[in-house]
């Protein structure tokens, strides 16, 4: 057999590529396999991902629950996730050595806390199954060789390769590429963004954060989950996941749009409005903005009573009954307009890219183009926060790497 026939080629060296690299070599050995990465580093996003901890996945071990936490790509995903999901990259890792963790919020970690264990542990399988990893080697070119196979050009070499595995991530080049070759791509769009918002109500205060439900009614959307104040607006999990699934419509109207937060989600007026009277009853000398009512961080009390229209020096005892409405009204629903976005560039992910319904998930490949593999952010699949995306990489990953393994035998 010609030696090509034998090589597969894996472009982009992140969670995808270096798990379809080391599931296709540890099944077929006789295979060649080579990852190609255009920057001077491998798994930039594993090193950096939950601040240095690693977000390895999320503790949801039902594909049909764990597919919700996909705006795009959910439906494909529930097969795939049927095959390899959460419990099997805990498993896979703890195998080699890594065990996890799960959190309050079911988020997990490597037991140290450390991505570099997650690092280490890709490096190792991939050093011990013979996979070359080269770096500054950026795809320049992509075609099928007449010959059989495929050719990729990049600044240094031609490699044939019976196999392509595209890994690349977020790459508009890599998409300009595969929509010459005609495959369908979706315009990508920013998701998992935080907010811009000027608001006097926020100055401050960065760094504060608590539970709320944050709505977006023009646009139909309703997230709960933390929110945090800072420097420049609002994020935290529950502004992530509303972003998420408010990628497009979002990007349509250029991110300008109201919010409103309710600051207490798990209190209703009349409760509160019951704790106000008792206030009134038993700390009535007491002044409304050093006396919060509910369970929030002090500062953040003060402001929102203030902008309430309620005096820095009145007492409970003399809270008016217009003001208790006020008070109640903007702890419950607070607006807010939204004036632009902030991403956190090495975290970057897009609601977008190569259609769907190109792609054969039971292996991952190209329907129109055999030997052509497509896995993480290439493709139209993005999810919220909490290890969804790290999980759908490690999933099509495995399974693109077993399905080529099959494939070349």
């Amino acid at each position: 057999m010609e030696q090509w026939k034998n090589r597969v080629v894996i472009i982009g060296g992140g969670a995808a590529g270096f798990f379809a690299a080391i599931t296709c070599k540890a099944a077929n050995p006789g295979l060649e396999v080579v990852i190609l990465e255009k920057g001077k580093q491998v798994l930039q996003k594993v090193r950096i991902s939950g601040g240095g901890r690693c977000n390895v996945t999320h503790a949801c071990f039902d594909p049909l629950e764990l597919v919700k936490f996909y705006p795009r790509g959910g439906k494909a995903l529930l097969g795939p996730f049927h095959r390899f999901q959460p419990g099997d990259t805990m498993e896979w890792f703890a195998e080699r050595g890594v065990e996890t963790k799960v959190e309050a919020d079911n988020r997990v970690f490597p037991v140290t806390d450390r991505s570099q264990s997650i690092v280490d542990c890709l490096f190792k399988a991939a050093d011990e199954t013979g996979i070359s990893v080269i770096t500054r080697c950026g795809m320049t070119r992509l075609e099928p060789s007449k010959k059989g196979g495929w050719n990729i050009y990049t600044a240094q070499k031609t490699w044939r390769a019976g196999q392509v595995v595209l890994a690349s991530g977020s790459s508009p080049v890599v998409w300009k590429m595969l929509a010459e070759l005609g495959l369908k791509t979706i315009n990508p769009v920013p998701s998992l963004f935080t907010f811009n918002i000027k608001d006097l109500r926020l100055e401050g205060l960065p760094g504060i954060a608590v539970p709320t439900v944050v709505k977006a009614p023009t646009l139909g959307l309703e997230e709960y989950g933390p929110t945090l104040i800072t420097h420049w607006g609002l994020s935290g999990p529950g502004i992530l996941k509303l972003s998420a699934w408010g990628a497009r419509p979002m990007h349509e109207c250029q991110y300008r749009f109201p919010i409103h937060i309710n600051w207490l989600p798990d209190e209703n007026r009349e409760r509160i409005h019951s704790r106000i009277n008792d206030l009134r009853r038993t700390e009535g000398k007491r002044w409304v903005q050093k006396q919060p009512a509910v369970e929030l961080p002090t500062r953040l009390w003060q402001r929102l009573a203030a902008f309430a229209g309620i005096p820095a020096d009145r007492k409970w005892g003399d809270l008016r009954k217009n003001e208790t409405r006020a008070l109640i009204g903007v702890l419950t629903d607070s607006v807010f307009e939204v004036n632009g976005k902030s991403t956190f560039k090495d975290e970057f992910v897009t609601c977008g890219g190569v259609a769907l319904d190109e792609i054969n998930f039971k292996s991952m490949e190209c329907h129109r183009f055999p030997g052509l593999y497509l896995a993480g952010e290439v493709l139209n699949i993005d999810a919220v926060t909490g290890g969804f995306n790290f999980q759908a990489a490690w999933t099509e990953g495995w399974i693109a790497g077993k399905a080529i393994a099959a494939a070349v035998s």
